[in-house]
């Protein structure tokens, strides 16, 4: 009858310890949460032949211009941080498979002689409470795996929406620094005409120092734009894991042009609260310490159960047979310092949640509203003040074609309406980072402040605006 129980017991044991491992390591699980948000898959570099297929997908995208999609792309490939976090998914599936198996058997052997007696034993033994609790620890430990693919697949969206921001900046840099040199061209013939004027006796030396002044401006602001502009590149180099000569990417010489309309999006907290992943994971975590509280209290009082087959025999006596059981007594600790801590961990993970669900809401009314008044910003830049600044410049052209301007006059006019384009520049780049921050807002995490990408370049135009005419 023992070695009926016996075999049952190894029986239960080899198919616990049939759990074995993901062939993608849970990374399509990852990509599922990923696609629906942002149409890209992540690409995880297990082996030498993912490394391989990366560096082809990498020469391949960097071969032509680069656009805000590739630039994801390439991240999601070669961003290290990133690889890090794919790393996560493989720890945490470890933990499920070695929360699928029990623990080794163990056996234990024994031979002592006495003079002419000879005494063996032999001891067989298995955790029975391991093998009782498998199905609780199996299902815990698969709850916090799907945990850890809702926090990389949040990994990965973050990744993205910096990406795409470093591109929006890196190209809107790189447009302004073009602008910002006409100026400083403009202003350094202002500055010579000015210069010759002054020597030649027609031209007063307060005018003189006032067109020297703003070249000296434009020339510092040119400076400056410059270096927005490689500031933007390296930040943009670094998020996409690039280095040597994949450094020499190309990105295109001017922002997309702005869509027709705003998006309008209904509710926009029933959205966050229904799609957001760190909402989603907040709750799951709850649900998880649900479950762990369980198997506290179910393991509270009983630390040690386990169970094992004794076959003892002595020179000249029967064969002895039968079974051991050990318990540990809780006799000092009964279990209560225990449950108490899963009770307050998973009252902590309530709170937690809530107040997740309460900045999601947050964030998404404030991403949305600064994504509407960049918008309207940027349209008002590209429909009222660029035009407005050429008409202008039509009409001082005519005024100076007819002599009743001076080449001055002239210039100082082409200075500000490139100036205003600029302007128009930084308001268009403001809004393409305002739609990742919203579309992060709605699917993400935290998407931060505005303020965190721009700013210094929009402040250029502005202080050399100020510093002449």
């Amino acid at each position: 009858m023992i070695y009926k129980q016996i075999l049952t017991i190894m029986m239960l044991a080899l198919v616990a310890g049939c759990t074995t491992f993901s062939p993608d390591g849970g990374m399509h699980q990852v990509n599922q949460l990923t696609r629906s948000r942002m149409q890209q898959d992540a690409g995880w570099q297990r082996n030498p032949q993912d490394a391989q297929a990366a560096r082809a997908a990498t020469r391949e995208l960097l071969g032509q211009t680069l656009t805000a999609d590739n630039a994801v792309t390439l991240a999601l490939l070669n961003n290290r941080g990133l690889q890090a976090a794919y790393a996560d998914l493989g720890i945490a599936e470890a933990d499920v498979v070695q929360a699928g198996r029990l623990r080794n058997p163990g056996f234990s052997f024994t031979r002592l002689r006495r003079a002419d007696e000879l005494d063996i034993e032999r001891t067989f033994l298995i955790d029975v409470l391991g093998l009782v609790t498998l199905p609780l620890r199996s299902a815990l430990e698969q709850r916090r795996f799907a945990l850890t693919q809702g926090r990389v697949a949040a990994d990965v969206l973050q990744t993205a929406a910096d990406t795409r921001r470093a591109w929006y900046a890196a190209v809107a840099a790189q447009e302004s620094a073009v602008y910002m040199e006409q100026v400083k061209q403009a202003a350094e013939a202002s500055a010579e005409l000015a210069r010759r004027m002054a020597a030649a006796g027609n031209f007063s030396k307060l005018d003189h120092a006032r067109e020297q002044a703003f070249y000296a401006a434009a020339a510092a602001q040119w400076a400056r734009a410059r270096q927005n502009a490689v500031t933007g590149r390296e930040r943009l180099t670094r998020l996409m894991g690039l280095w040597g000569e994949d450094t020499r990417f190309q990105l295109p010489a001017r922002l997309p042009a702005l869509p027709r309309q705003a998006r309008e999006i209904g509710d926009l907290e029933a959205a966050a609260i229904r799609t957001r992943l760190d909402v989603q994971g907040a709750l799951q975590e709850a649900e998880n310490i649900a479950a762990s509280l369980g198997l506290s209290r179910a393991t509270g009082f009983i630390n040690v159960f386990e169970a094992g087959y004794q076959r003892n025999s002595a020179s000249g006596q029967p064969r002895q047979s039968g079974y051991e059981i050990e318990l540990r007594l809780p006799l000092f600790d009964w279990g209560g310092a225990k449950v108490a801590r899963a009770e307050y961990t998973y009252m902590q993970a309530v709170n937690r949640a809530a107040d997740t669900a309460v900045r999601a809401r947050s964030e998404v009314r404030e991403a949305y509203s600064a994504y509407r008044t960049a918008f309207d910003l940027a349209q008002h830049y590209r429909d009222e003040i660029v035009p407005l600044r050429k008409r202008i410049s039509e009409e001082v052209l005519l005024r100076y074609n007819g002599m009743l301007m001076s080449v001055f006059e002239l210039l100082a006019d082409a200075q500000q309406q490139v100036i205003a384009v600029a302007a128009s520049i930084d308001a268009q780049r403001d809004f393409w980072i305002a739609e990742t921050q919203l579309n992060l807002a709605l699917n993400g995490k935290s998407p931060g402040t505005l303020a965190a990408m721009g700013g210094s370049a929009a402040a250029a135009p502005d202080a050399a605006a100020g510093a002449g005419h």
